[in-house]
């Protein structure tokens, strides 16, 4: 993990259990050392576990999402404000005269999250750590309805976050950003399969990595009313926008890639998480057919697992 990441020894349990006492009924013990856990093929545990970090480490007092929905990580979110922060760092300490000149004196740090989810990570996060501003962007009315919610609960997060509906499936950034605005860095986990049925079999492959033992008969049910159909279990949950696309991931930040030429002007940095390595090297020629002047691929390592994000500027600003 980042140097700068506060949860880069595990967790603290103990603390967590004060800040949310509703914590303690999913705690059980790793069966391999004997320590304090949870079951991360437990939708419920896992939000819990997510409610509990951040009130007891981002003072974030409401935060609560709705069952089905993407429920993130936060040491894994956190590490790529972290890196973005970097890299954000290592680029304005230079900056050349026509980049200086698109942004406003005084102006403070100004974040595009494209896909922000109900959970609205983030923005949170980016906000805590280092006073960011962000326009949180989706294409689902019922996670900008959700976001909103919890930006309101608190007073630095509705002063520093505006949530904004993307209309057009189809556009990324048009419609999102004004013609008037600039910002600093764009952030984006992108919807990495290609079809509804390639997400559940991803789900499928998790649920086994997780030592999920009846697989095939665990089920959670609505919340709503236990008439509803049983909905095969997804752990750190997503609904159709958060999980897939028609190509995949690679279409998607190719997309990406193609319409943030309109803006190339309005933004300094453009980021983008990839998940699958192999997707680097046509990424990368679709960025200088673009003619990007500056791509950059950042990995950042969570345990054992390796991830990454590509950054791509149209200002010459190292």
């Amino acid at each position: 993990m980042h140097k700068n990441n506060r949860h880069k020894q595990g967790y603290n349990f103990a603390n967590l259990i004060k800040a949310n006492p509703a914590l303690s009924a999913f705690i059980i013990k790793n069966k391999f050392n004997g320590q304090d856990t949870i079951d991360f093929s437990d939708p419920l545990a896992v939000k819990a576990l997510n409610y509990s970090l951040l009130k007891s480490d981002y003072n974030i007092t409401f935060w609560d999402i709705p069952n089905g929905y993407l429920c993130p990580a936060i040491p894994g979110r956190v590490d790529y404000i972290h890196h973005l922060h970097e890299l954000l760092a290592n680029t304005t300490r230079t900056l050349p005269s026509e980049v200086s000149a698109n942004i406003p004196a005084n102006k403070p740090i100004t974040v595009l999250d494209i896909g922000t989810g109900a959970s609205c990570i983030y923005p949170i996060l980016g906000q805590r750590e280092y006073g960011w501003h962000f326009v949180a962007s989706d294409i689902d009315p019922v996670s900008i309805k959700i976001a909103k919610q919890i930006i309101s609960s608190d007073k630095s997060l509705s002063k520093n976050i505006n949530c904004r509906l993307q209309s057009n499936s189809n556009n990324i950034f048009n419609g999102i950003i004004a013609s008037d605005e600039f910002y600093h860095l764009t952030v984006c986990n992108p919807p990495f399969h290609r079809s509804l049925t390639e997400a559940s079999q991803g789900t499928t492959r998790k649920l086994k990595n997780l030592n999920k033992d009846k697989l095939n008969s665990t089920y959670v049910k609505s919340a709503k009313t236990a008439a509803s159909p049983p909905e095969k279990i997804l752990n750190f949950g997503g609904q159709k926008a958060e999980l897939w696309c028609p190509g995949g991931e690679l279409a998607f930040i190719s997309n990406m890639i193609n319409e943030s030429k309109v803006y190339q002007k309005q933004v300094l940095w453009f980021t983008c998480l990839v998940s699958k390595k192999d997707h680097l090297s046509k990424l990368k020629l679709t960025l200088k057919k673009a003619h990007a002047k500056q791509i950059k691929v950042i990995n950042m390592a969570q345990g054992h697992k390796i991830s990454r994000f590509i950054a791509w500027s149209f200002y010459q600003v190292n």
